[in-house]
Protein backbone atom coordinates (compact mmCIF):
# COMPACT_ATOMS: atom_id res chain seq x y z
CA UNK A 1 0.00 0.00 0.00
CA UNK A 2 1.40 3.41 -0.99
CA UNK A 3 0.87 6.05 1.69
CA UNK A 4 1.40 9.81 1.58
CA UNK A 5 1.51 11.23 5.08
CA UNK A 6 -0.11 14.56 4.63
CA UNK A 7 -1.51 16.87 7.31
CA UNK A 8 -4.31 19.04 6.16
CA UNK A 9 -6.55 21.64 7.76
CA UNK A 10 -9.77 20.13 6.58
CA UNK A 11 -11.59 20.08 9.86
CA UNK A 12 -13.47 23.04 8.34
CA UNK A 13 -15.42 20.34 6.49
CA UNK A 14 -16.28 18.74 9.82
CA UNK A 15 -17.31 21.69 11.99
CA UNK A 16 -19.26 19.48 14.35
CA UNK A 17 -17.53 20.21 17.62
CA UNK A 18 -15.12 22.34 19.55
CA UNK A 19 -12.15 23.73 17.64
CA UNK A 20 -8.53 24.60 18.08
CA UNK A 21 -7.89 27.80 16.13
CA UNK A 22 -4.77 29.84 15.44
CA UNK A 23 -4.16 33.59 15.16
CA UNK A 24 -1.77 33.16 12.22
CA UNK A 25 -2.42 31.30 8.95
CA UNK A 26 0.03 29.01 7.26
CA UNK A 27 1.58 31.08 4.46
CA UNK A 28 0.86 29.83 0.94
CA UNK A 29 4.18 28.29 0.03
CA UNK A 30 3.65 24.83 -1.46
CA UNK A 31 1.59 23.03 -4.06
CA UNK A 32 -0.64 20.28 -2.66
CA UNK A 33 -0.16 16.66 -3.77
CA UNK A 34 -2.14 16.14 -7.02
CA UNK A 35 -4.01 13.16 -5.52
CA UNK A 36 -5.67 15.51 -3.04
CA UNK A 37 -7.72 17.18 -5.79
CA UNK A 38 -11.04 15.65 -6.78
CA UNK A 39 -14.33 14.52 -5.27
CA UNK A 40 -14.51 12.38 -2.15
CA UNK A 41 -17.46 10.64 -0.46
CA UNK A 42 -18.17 9.59 3.11
CA UNK A 43 -21.05 9.21 5.58
CA UNK A 44 -21.73 11.36 8.61
CA UNK A 45 -22.57 10.02 12.09
CA UNK A 46 -26.23 9.55 11.02
CA UNK A 47 -25.29 7.51 7.95
CA UNK A 48 -26.10 10.32 5.49
CA UNK A 49 -23.84 10.36 2.40
CA UNK A 50 -21.47 13.34 2.21
CA UNK A 51 -19.34 14.71 -0.58
CA UNK A 52 -16.17 16.78 -0.39
CA UNK A 53 -14.80 18.48 -3.51
CA UNK A 54 -11.22 19.77 -3.43
CA UNK A 55 -9.97 21.96 -6.27
CA UNK A 56 -7.41 24.66 -7.10
CA UNK A 57 -8.45 28.24 -6.33
CA UNK A 58 -5.30 29.97 -7.61
CA UNK A 59 -1.53 29.69 -7.26
CA UNK A 60 -0.85 27.66 -4.10
CA UNK A 61 -4.48 28.13 -2.99
CA UNK A 62 -7.23 25.53 -2.83
CA UNK A 63 -10.95 25.28 -2.18
CA UNK A 64 -12.91 22.62 -0.28
CA UNK A 65 -16.68 22.33 -0.74
CA UNK A 66 -18.58 20.03 1.64
CA UNK A 67 -22.25 19.06 1.35
CA UNK A 68 -24.74 16.23 1.81
CA UNK A 69 -24.87 14.17 -1.37
CA UNK A 70 -27.32 15.73 -3.82
CA UNK A 71 -27.70 18.95 -1.76
CA UNK A 72 -25.17 21.35 -3.30
CA UNK A 73 -27.33 24.37 -2.33
CA UNK A 74 -26.62 23.83 1.39
CA UNK A 75 -22.86 23.60 1.37
CA UNK A 76 -19.84 24.85 3.26
CA UNK A 77 -17.00 26.28 1.19
CA UNK A 78 -13.54 27.18 2.47
CA UNK A 79 -10.33 28.35 0.84
CA UNK A 80 -7.09 26.95 2.23
CA UNK A 81 -3.31 26.92 1.79
CA UNK A 82 -0.76 24.13 2.26
CA UNK A 83 2.80 24.04 3.52
CA UNK A 84 5.20 21.16 4.06
CA UNK A 85 7.26 21.00 7.25
CA UNK A 86 9.39 18.01 8.14
CA UNK A 87 7.66 14.84 6.98
CA UNK A 88 4.19 16.41 7.08
CA UNK A 89 1.96 18.64 5.03
CA UNK A 90 -0.07 21.33 6.76
CA UNK A 91 -3.02 23.37 5.58
CA UNK A 92 -4.86 26.30 7.10
CA UNK A 93 -8.24 27.84 6.40
CA UNK A 94 -9.82 31.06 7.63
CA UNK A 95 -12.96 30.40 9.64
CA UNK A 96 -16.10 32.53 9.80
CA UNK A 97 -16.72 34.52 12.99
CA UNK A 98 -19.47 32.12 14.12
CA UNK A 99 -16.73 29.48 14.50
CA UNK A 100 -14.42 31.86 16.34
CA UNK A 101 -12.72 33.38 13.31
CA UNK A 102 -8.98 33.04 12.94
CA UNK A 103 -7.52 29.90 11.26
CA UNK A 104 -7.84 26.16 11.66
CA UNK A 105 -5.18 23.48 11.20
CA UNK A 106 -5.97 19.76 10.87
CA UNK A 107 -4.48 16.77 9.17
CA UNK A 108 -5.08 13.94 6.74
CA UNK A 109 -3.50 10.86 5.25
CA UNK A 110 -3.90 10.26 1.53
CA UNK A 111 -3.45 6.62 0.53
CA UNK A 112 -4.23 3.82 -1.89
CA UNK A 113 -6.08 0.95 -0.22
CA UNK A 114 -5.82 -2.74 -1.13
CA UNK A 115 -8.63 -2.40 -3.70
CA UNK A 116 -6.81 0.39 -5.53
CA UNK A 117 -9.30 3.04 -4.37
CA UNK A 118 -7.94 6.26 -2.92
CA UNK A 119 -8.76 7.08 0.69
CA UNK A 120 -8.59 10.39 2.52
CA UNK A 121 -8.48 10.20 6.33
CA UNK A 122 -9.05 13.56 8.03
CA UNK A 123 -7.75 14.41 11.51
CA UNK A 124 -8.84 17.17 13.90
CA UNK A 125 -6.59 18.58 16.59
CA UNK A 126 -7.32 17.35 20.12
CA UNK A 127 -8.87 20.29 22.00
CA UNK A 128 -8.11 18.87 25.47
CA UNK A 129 -4.46 18.26 24.54
CA UNK A 130 -4.10 21.85 23.34
CA UNK A 131 -5.70 23.11 26.55
CA UNK A 132 -3.02 21.18 28.45
CA UNK A 133 -0.26 22.59 26.22
CA UNK A 134 -1.41 26.13 27.02
CA UNK A 135 -1.68 25.36 30.75
CA UNK A 136 1.85 23.88 30.66
CA UNK A 137 3.10 26.98 28.77
CA UNK A 138 4.30 24.86 25.82
CA UNK A 139 2.16 27.09 23.56
CA UNK A 140 0.50 30.46 24.16
CA UNK A 141 -3.27 30.68 23.89
CA UNK A 142 -6.63 31.21 25.53
CA UNK A 143 -10.06 29.62 25.75
CA UNK A 144 -12.75 31.04 23.46
CA UNK A 145 -16.49 30.50 23.09
CA UNK A 146 -18.08 29.78 19.69
CA UNK A 147 -21.53 28.72 18.54
CA UNK A 148 -20.13 25.17 18.50
CA UNK A 149 -18.91 25.33 22.10
CA UNK A 150 -15.61 25.88 23.84
CA UNK A 151 -12.48 26.28 21.77
CA UNK A 152 -8.84 27.25 22.06
CA UNK A 153 -7.19 30.15 20.26
CA UNK A 154 -3.45 29.51 19.95
CA UNK A 155 -1.45 32.73 19.67
CA UNK A 156 2.05 31.24 19.47
CA UNK A 157 3.90 32.07 16.22
CA UNK A 158 3.39 29.56 13.39
CA UNK A 159 7.05 28.47 13.55
CA UNK A 160 6.65 27.51 17.22
CA UNK A 161 3.43 25.61 16.48
CA UNK A 162 5.17 23.75 13.62
CA UNK A 163 8.12 22.89 15.86
CA UNK A 164 5.67 21.15 18.18
CA UNK A 165 3.51 19.49 15.50
CA UNK A 166 6.52 18.32 13.42
CA UNK A 167 7.92 16.31 16.35
CA UNK A 168 6.81 12.67 15.80
CA UNK A 169 6.50 12.30 19.59
CA UNK A 170 3.53 14.70 19.45
CA UNK A 171 1.47 12.85 16.83
CA UNK A 172 -1.14 12.09 19.52
CA UNK A 173 -2.57 15.62 19.11
CA UNK A 174 -4.33 14.48 15.89
CA UNK A 175 -7.66 12.62 16.26
CA UNK A 176 -9.31 10.76 13.37
CA UNK A 177 -12.43 12.71 12.39
CA UNK A 178 -13.56 11.25 9.04
CA UNK A 179 -12.65 8.86 6.27
CA UNK A 180 -13.43 9.52 2.61
CA UNK A 181 -13.25 7.39 -0.54
CA UNK A 182 -12.44 8.91 -3.94
CA UNK A 183 -15.55 9.08 -6.08
CA UNK A 184 -15.16 7.57 -9.52
CA UNK A 185 -17.07 8.86 -12.52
Amino acid sequence: MRVWSVLLALSFALLSGCLVTFKDPIPASNTAPPKLLGTWSSKNAWGEPLELEISRAGPDRYKAVSYRKGDRKNRDEYAFTVSRHGSRWYVSAALPDKYGGNYVIAGFDLMDNENGADELVVYDLDLERFQQLVEQKVLDGERVDTVKGDGMLISSPVDRVFAYLDDPANSDVFLKAAQYQRMTK
